[in-house]
């Protein structure tokens, strides 16, 4: 008995097809070669980038992702000394963490070589040996952000947040957001505001466009490189209370949004921190064996150029 099998266009096996006499029990489920023969929980395999790199087809000249860091804009634009009246908030966030733990180099073959095994169904990787996933326990060791608290739901909002939270006319923020093309805010503008507020002592609005620039060029940032979506600025309203968030889970959330369009085969760039991918380095100068818990686990590990591409990965 002779089994014959068709492929569609895109290589998938829509049916296993048999020869006149063959019994029908043995029809094989639909799939993909190299991939899951069943693809009732992968329904996004068919754009994914794993499916076109098993028949030749690369991403484009360059095969590694173009990976998006903010290390060298946070450093420039996110002093470490603040002013007294600024610190106390700052530290109560629980977010301080987050101005040591960007890198400014970023490992792309290695990154890219991950992200071409990951699942956004599954929100993990498919390792040749199992899966494996970024965790909040994870989060928590790297970046020391709290993952209890409460969970924010984002919410659409006006220029009139602008003018009430970070201290600008009507006609600035009308004026801004126009320019940005949507509800977003410069990276560039934040900064400017901090340093206005901060001469002229205004503390509440100097620390919400810190804080806002802060996780806009971290946890929250954006593939435009500059901006920052304007509904994070609901966050740090009460400067007593953004403290309560689940700031791990909502970084977490968002990693996992950018690696699922990442793994895409259309997309070309991801924005990703460094810090959840610091690279197989050597232990770096700000590490202490008696620092048990003093500086996040993504900033005790020194940067070391890999020379392995992702073809070797």
């Amino acid at each position: 008995m002779k089994l014959v099998r068709r492929r569609g266009a895109d290589g998938r096996i829509p049916v296993r097809t048999l020869d006149r006499g063959a019994s029908s029990s043995a029809a094989e489920p639909a799939g993909y070669p190299g991939g899951s023969y069943d693809t009732s929980l992968l329904v996004k395999y068919e754009y994914h980038v794993a499916r076109h790199l098993w028949f030749g087809e690369e991403r484009g000249p360059k095969k590694e992702l173009k990976v998006a860091g903010h290390g060298l804009k946070l450093t420039s634009r996110v002093p470490l000394a603040l002013p007294p009246q600024m610190e106390s908030w700052i530290s109560r966030s629980n977010l301080s963490s987050l101005q040591r733990t960007s890198l400014n180099k970023i490992d792309t073959n290695l990154v890219s070589a991950f992200v071409e095994r990951w699942h956004l169904e599954t929100s993990s990787f498919h390792m040749p040996f199992d899966e494996m996933s970024i965790t909040l326990d994870d989060v928590a060791c790297l970046l020391h952000l709290p993952i209890r608290g409460i969970f924010w739901s984002p919410q659409d909002v006006t220029e009139e947040v602008a003018v009430d939270y970070l201290g600008v006319s009507q006609g600035q923020a009308q004026s801004h957001v126009r320019s940005c093309k949507g509800s977003y805010y410069k990276l560039e503008w934040l900064y400017d505001l901090f340093v206005h507020h901060k001469v002229a002592s205004s503390w509440a609005y100097a620390t919400r466009a810190y804080l806002l620039m802060l996780v806009g060029s971290t946890i929250f940032a954006d593939k435009i490189f500059t901006l920052v979506e304007a509904r994070y600025l609901l966050l740090f309203t009460d400067l007593y209370r953004c403290s309560g968030y689940s700031w791990g889970a909502v970084a977490l959330v968002t990693l996992y949004r950018y690696l699922g369009d990442a793994s895409m085969y259309n997309c070309k760039q991801l924005v990703l921190d460094s810090r959840y991918f610091p690279t197989v380095g050597k232990r770096g100068e700000n590490w202490k064996p008696a620092d048990k818990c003093g500086l996040p686990r993504a900033m005790r590990w020194s940067y070391r150029q890999g020379v392995l591409k992702v073809d070797d990965l």
